[in-house]
């Protein structure tokens, strides 16, 4: 009689469960995030457009992210030029550094970054508040009233992130060139002509049009993921923390794998 087939151990299993956890993870987030934009485009094309509540959002994205967007992007410019002149000095390419920083902010740094400070400030924000509307059951309520949530709560939140966080990526860029421009002619006492002409001869209009590009899906996708983790908390005050952790970690994760994408989309290669 034929010997019957082992059944696997379930110490290989359970690790087998382990390992594959993060992929089952990220394919249903990335479901979750395709369903809620799918269901919010479909509401915002339909009646009542509620401008108030947009506008409430666009003030909140927006207005409220100005100051600690230009504050980075100063920063990051001042740095940079440090940075930039220090290597450029050592074969004699001084003169390039006006061109670089503005190449490096118009398509990488300057959407990148204000992305992140938004996922920082107002998704954090987002997915703490449509959190505990979940657990205080106004979400509920909402449905009982015959208000679709996703109309109300979703899809403002995505027009704003639609619509500012470009807005923001511009003022980063220019911020950021201002820092450059005191830290290379005031500091480090640059050539203010050349700067300002490597800059009018390094920058296309293709390089900005790639940031305000990259700008967009990043505004779409970092207000999408707080909005799904808010959405769908549970678990009462402490589930609205993890959703806040979980919406600003997975914003930046996604971020940089969309940044990777859309670069190899967009930068021509040869």
């Amino acid at each position: 009689m034929a010997d019957a087939p082992e059944n696997p151990p379930q110490g290989l299993v359970a690790s087998l469960v382990a390992l594959t956890a993060p992929v089952r993870e990220a394919v249903e987030e990335v479901g979750t995030v395709g369903d809620l934009a799918l269901r919010a485009v479909v509401w915002a094309l339909r009646p009542p457009y509620r401008l108030q509540l947009v506008v409430v959002q666009f003030e909140f994205v927006g207005v409220q992210s100005l100051f600690l967007v230009g504050l980075v992007g100063l920063f990051t410019g001042m740095v940079f030029a440090v940075q930039t002149v220090y290597g450029f000095r050592r074969f004699g390419a001084e003169n390039m550094v006006g061109g670089v920083v503005a190449l490096s902010l118009a398509r990488e740094m300057a959407p990148v970054l204000t992305a992140i400070m938004v996922a920082a400030r107002a998704g954090s924000g987002m997915a703490a508040e449509l959190g505990n509307m979940r657990a205080s059951e106004q979400i509920d309520a909402l449905e009982t009233m015959a208000v679709n949530p996703v109309q109300y709560l979703v899809v403002p939140r995505l027009l704003a992130g639609l619509v500012m966080v470009p807005v923001l990526t511009l003022v980063f860029f220019l911020v950021g060139l201002g820092g450059a421009w005191i830290i290379g002619i005031k500091v480090l006492s640059l050539d203010p002509g050349i700067f300002a002409d490597r800059i009018r001869t390094l920058i296309q209009p293709a390089d900005l049009m790639q940031g305000l590009v990259k700008s967009v899906v990043f505004g779409v996708a970092v207000t999408l993921i707080a909005c799904r983790h808010g959405f769908y908390a549970s678990g009462g005050a402490v589930g609205v923390g993890q959703a806040t952790t979980r919406a600003v970690v997975w914003s930046v994760v996604g971020v940089f794998v969309l940044d990777y994408i859309l670069t190899s989309l967009l930068t021509p290669v040869g």
